[in-house]
């Protein structure tokens, strides 16, 4: 399948599916917003109702795993977790399909609606503000329990992380191609000892402060569970610091703090947060090789895979690894 396949979807054909498939009358209106792997557009009913409409990647996930994020966001809205969960269809289903035709036949977009809830970004400076973070986190993974998930990828090195770097084997410059492999698998070696026998659940799995709207008068807002994983409590925290773990013990200490109020923590996962940083690099990689031949992603990334990039990929992998190697000994 072409990775390039979003540009089939054009406004008449994405407004055009969805009224037909929810029963609206659009107003004709459509406003992309940005989103690194998919694509998600704004829309407006006649009546000024507005939606949020999300196309999923074709090829990156499977029906059953969009299913179980799904399940996961209505489990969170259950547990009264402040989320935003799919709309259903007159039938009652929270995932539709899109087919679009070409000269090779037709190409499927997975695709859900949502009511849009607006919000300004939470930028977390003091105390309290990292509490608040720590605490919408634990009440997620308290509703994480009620179920397990069979379809998501697994946070850690085996799990994901080996398969990422296999996409990546026909994507890095020749030139540096076995330089890269020979860093990056000496560093997941370095860490996979580290993942086993730690507890896992649901898990958000990019719970960045970027994904977390500030509501005013109703608090904390949780957007976008596309990443939804079976992992480490910890991935759902250390997206949210300001720095290295061990230049952010006083954030930590109080997200956890937070979290507490709703979920045990798992202590000893903090040791995982440099090791996810690594794991987080060559994700963002593979999350890019998706997309590098769609349009839109060359205009705004046009030195992406040229030589000079994987150079500076390289450089930043060593880093990384240096700083896991010096948080280990501490």
């Amino acid at each position: 399948m072409s990775t390039g396949s979003f540009d089939l979807l054009s406004p008449d054909l994405v407004l055009g599916q969805i009224e037909e498939s929810y029963g609206l009358s659009l107003d004709g209106s459509i406003t992309p917003f940005a989103s690194y792997v998919n694509r998600v557009y704004g829309i407006r009913s006649d009546e000024g109702d507005e939606y949020v409409a999300k196309f999923y990647r074709p090829g990156r996930w499977s029906i059953e795993a969009i299913g179980e994020e799904h399940e996961f966001v209505h489990d969170c809205a259950e547990a009264e977790v402040p989320v935003v969960a799919p709309l259903p269809d007159p039938e009652g289903f929270t995932l539709q399909v899109l087919e679009a035709e070409t000269d090779d036949g037709a190409t499927e977009f997975p695709y859900a609606l949502y009511q849009k809830r607006g919000g300004r970004g939470f930028d977390a400076e003091h105390g309290e503000e990292w509490y608040r973070l720590g605490s919408l986190a634990g009440r997620v993974h308290s509703a994480a329990g009620a179920r397990p998930a069979f379809h998501r990828l697994e946070c850690t090195p085996a799990g994901s992380t080996r398969r990422f770097v296999g996409e990546l084997e026909e994507v890095v410059h020749p030139e540096v191609e076995t330089e890269f492999h020979d860093l990056v698998n000496a560093g997941l070696e370095m860490i996979e000892p580290l993942f086993e026998g730690l507890p896992m659940l649901r898990i958000h799995g990019d719970f960045h402060r970027g994904n977390v709207l500030d509501r005013a008068d109703d608090g904390l807002l949780l957007i976008d569970f596309d990443d939804m994983m079976i992992g480490p409590a910890v991935q759902d925290l250390w997206l949210l610091l300001p720095d290295h773990a061990w230049a952010a013990r006083r954030e930590i200490a109080e997200i956890v703090e937070g979290y507490e109020q709703f979920a045990d923590f798992p202590y000893q996962t903090l040791r995982l947060i440099e090791p996810l940083r690594l794991m987080r690099i060559i994700y963002y990689l593979a999350w890019s090789a998706l997309q590098r031949d769609d349009h839109r992603f060359q205009r705004t990334n046009p030195d992406w895979g040229s030589r000079a990039f994987w150079i500076r990929e390289i450089e930043d992998i060593r880093s990384q690894l240096d700083a896991i190697a010096e948080d280990l000994a501490r």
